[in-house]
């Protein structure tokens, strides 16, 4: 919660940006502590997943084809010790610790931070940019291969000169059957039907700016479960947000920042083992306040209070999580500095009280114009989920919690030219380590019953690389980049069955190559993606790799409207692949759209 803060007011701070390798450094001059980070743009594409895979250090779990629930995680940490924000205000919940990430509006969305420090991604919503006219939106259309048909709409207003408001909708309806493996086997019941929708309202203020949103998801799909146990069960899933962001400088030395959600999530599993329903409420508030003491010292306080409730057909839950902190920055010319001390509560009904405390720090020192050295190190906890502590015939109360170091150190080189050429550079090296680390294992007592145990321990090891060429002239720009992420995160837990391997689906290597070009209207899109050294409770898996291709045309219709149209082939080899054992990706696939901008 206290990250919230900070997310929120760097969110501030920063644009967007297309640049999809250099990473953004977000200069805190009032005292507010940012990490390492990168900036992902998701706006061109169908899916968040699909923008994230481009991202070697990220890790995706994917149960395949839209229908399949996804989520992310980082650097080996797991996905429950990812947290996801939107806007800066926390997504994840206390029930699994991470929500599908379908379930994000996507078509308001500009681009996402990703924290390698903080161990988390904020996905940030695109500010309306208006021409001569108040009015501005998109009209869009997507259909595709599988009986994929994805139409969406956004309208924005310009209210007064101070406010803008925008509206949202979009909706995904698909068969979702696939071929998979090397015959002609299909994969079904995997069919989604889903309902997208919102409003945001951007206002500026004097010294500040706020927003107010809210947005909604309904979808219901199938869930055909593993090649191994396949099912006819079915998810329905209904969200509801509603969240507020406030950030006023009342003055050159102080800022506040506030923010504020209330959330509803319920999920209605219809299952041939009996129903069950989920019900989360979740309430939150955020505040941060920034001081500038000297022009090259800041110091910030942090206090947020989030309430989770769980009414559950099997088990109901609550939880009251506090944090405090207090951080500080310093900034010269070549050597900027923070350094921050989190306390976080955890507050269980009819359960013992979790404290922590965690510092962190983070350097920078520019050795000479556009090469900087940068370096990190944080404590990080996660609290155990409600699923793994109460779930009835699962749930173990008495887990710890997962206690981690973060650390990390790189470089960081771009350059740039009068002539239109960028060149950007950076490699990073990282060491985690992670003790309690709760696994699920089969019980002394039956072992085929798997249950939650805090006997875990984690070291991840790692090196990100990165390169970039770009060039922007009047008539043709385009770019290069490739990037190679090495991971090696073994299981150090002692007695353990898979004692110095690979823990499952971190892949010990990944490479991505994008390149794209731009002239006279039409944009070629061509992406590379290859995993290999991926393991699971079973062994070893196979490697894969994808091509995606995207070529997209753009119809100037007047000063200020323009018709595109896009085809995107996915898979364009037809490898057949899975990033989670028995859960099949879909192969070839065709997306096609329309697009008008007004």
């Amino acid at each position: 919660m206290f990250l919230s803060s900070l997310l929120f007011a760097a969110g501030l701070l920063v644009a967007e940006t297309p640049d999809t390798l250099q990473a953004v450094t977000i200069v805190a001059d009032k005292g507010v502590v940012v990490s390492r980070t990168d900036t992902i743009p998701v706006h061109r594409y169908a899916t968040v997943s699909d923008a994230l895979l481009r991202f070697p250090g990220l890790g995706l779990s994917d149960y395949g084809g839209l229908a399949g629930l996804k989520g992310v995680s980082l650097r080996g940490l797991g996905t429950a010790h990812t947290d996801i924000y939107l806007d800066g205000v926390r997504v994840s919940n206390f029930q699994s610790g991470q929500n599908d990430l379908g379930m994000l509006p996507l078509e308001t969305l500009g681009s996402a931070v990703v924290d390698y420090a903080q161990n988390s991604m904020s996905f940030r919503t695109a500010r309306p940019v208006f021409g001569d006219s108040p009015f501005a939106g998109r009209v869009g259309l997507q259909a595709g291969s599988f009986g994929t048909w994805m139409p969406s709409v956004r309208f924005d207003v310009k209210a007064t000169e101070r406010v803008a408001v925008s509206a949202h909708a979009a909706g995904v309806l698909t068969k979702g059957d696939f071929p998979y493996g090397q015959g002609s086997d299909r994969r079904t019941g995997n069919d989604l039907r889903q309902l997208r929708a919102g409003y945001d309202v951007f206002g500026s203020l004097t010294g500040g700016e706020w927003q107010l949103k809210s947005y909604l998801n309904a979808s219901d799909r199938g869930t055909p479960g593993s090649l191994s146990w396949p099912s006819e069960d079915r998810q329905k899933d209904r969200n509801f947000v509603m969240q507020g962001l406030l950030r006023k400088a009342f003055s050159d030395r102080y800022t506040l920042n506030l923010s504020a959600k209330g959330g509803w999530d319920d999920i209605f599993y219809k299952s041939a083992w009996g129903d069950s329903d989920y019900a989360f409420t979740d309430l939150q508030l955020n505040s941060s306040h920034t001081f500038r003491l000297t022009d090259w010292w800041g110091l910030s306080l942090a206090a947020d209070l989030e309430r989770g409730t769980l009414k559950a057909t099997y088990y109901d839950a609550a939880r009251t999580a506090a944090v405090a902190a207090l951080a500080t920055a310093l900034r010269f010319e070549r050597f900027k500095a923070d350094l921050a001390v989190q306390y976080n509560g955890t507050f269980d009904k009819g359960a013992a009280t979790l404290h922590s405390v965690s510092p962190s720090l983070d350097l920078r020192l520019t050795l000479f114009e556009g090469f900087d050295l940068v370096a990190f190190g944080r404590r990080a906890f996660r609290a155990p989920t409600f699923n793994e502590l109460y779930y009835p015939g699962y749930g173990n109360k008495d887990l710890k919690p997962e206690d981690a170091w973060l650390t990390d150190i790189g470089i960081d080189w771009h350059v740039g030219s009068g002539a239109g050429w960028a060149f950007g550079a950076k490699a990073d090296f990282f060491y985690n380590s992670l003790k309690d680390k709760i696994i699920s294992a089969p019980s002394a007592a039956d072992p085929y019953l798997w249950l939650p145990y805090n006997v875990g321990k984690v070291l991840a090891k790692g090196a990100d690389a990165a390169l970039s060429l770009r060039y922007g002239g009047e008539r043709v720009s385009g770019g290069l980049s490739a990037r190679y992420a090495w991971q090696s995160a073994l299981d150090k837990t002692p007695g353990s069955a898979t004692l110095g391997q690979q823990i499952p689906y971190v892949a010990r290597h990944t490479a991505v190559l994008a390149a794209d070009v731009a002239a006279a209207g039409w944009r070629l899109d061509a992406v590379w993606n290859w995993r290999g050294g991926r393991f699971d409770a079973s062994g070893q898996m196979p490697d894969w790799n994808t091509l995606d291709l995207t070529v997209r045309k753009g119809f100037r219709l007047c000063s200020s409207s323009e018709l595109a149209f896009f085809v995107t082939v996915r898979d364009l080899l037809d490898c057949r692949y899975e990033l989670v054992r028995d859960y099949p990706m879909p192969g070839r696939s065709v997306l096609g759209g329309l697009e008008f901008k007004f």
